[in-house]
């Protein structure tokens, strides 16, 4: 199995950043969410509150779209082509992402693939997290709810936040762009 993050490293942006642009420029109740939005990433930028506490009042936005489900494919059927070559090139059946991204976001992108995910779970309606964000050291505790260590044969991602992972695979990459470069611990 492979294993790969998701945002910056097969697809070519952050997909919860597109999606929160893609519904604010579409539902004018959530436009109006700008200024504390704006607000918050300014708390975030200067530590004055955590990621999961920023990740959960960015994601409350969206309780002003009527049908997420539908936003969701229609926002996946104009972004689809941000999955990078890199990756459509070597996929694989049994490819696995595991993302900090909602799982709604992540999930729909996934099963148009043909892959499994895990991602964090998220109500989009409260912006609350349902356990804890899938980032770091939990992304491990994720994947060995459902795997064993040893099956991870490459680890695919953008960052070295994502080191915890990485260490379980017999080989992991750094990708830049559709650059993959050896891991460096």
């Amino acid at each position: 199995m492979n294993v790969y993050d998701f945002d910056k490293t097969i697809y070519i942006h952050d997909s919860s950043v597109d999606f929160i642009k893609h519904c604010v420029f579409k539902y004018p109740a959530c436009f109006v969410e700008m200024p504390r939005l704006g607000l918050i990433a300014a708390a975030y930028g200067l530590k004055l509150i955590p990621r999961d506490t920023f990740k959960q009042k960015c994601f409350k936005v969206l309780r002003h779209v009527p049908d997420l489900e539908k936003e969701v494919d229609i926002f996946w059927d104009k972004h689809q082509n941000g999955i990078k070559k890199f990756y459509l090139n070597q996929k694989r059946d049994d490819d696995l992402i595991i993302s900090a991204s909602p799982d709604f976001i992540i999930d729909n992108i996934c099963n148009r693939l043909g892959i499994e995910s895990m991602s964090s779970s998220l109500d989009p309606k409260t912006g609350l997290l349902n356990r804890p964000n899938c980032f770091g050291e939990e992304k491990v505790n994720r994947f060995r709810e459902a795997y064993t260590d040893d099956m991870v044969e490459e680890f695919y991602s953008d960052s070295y936040t994502d080191s915890p992972m990485a260490r379980l695979a017999k080989k992991a990459y750094i990708v830049k762009g559709e650059k993959l470069l050896p891991w460096k611990f």
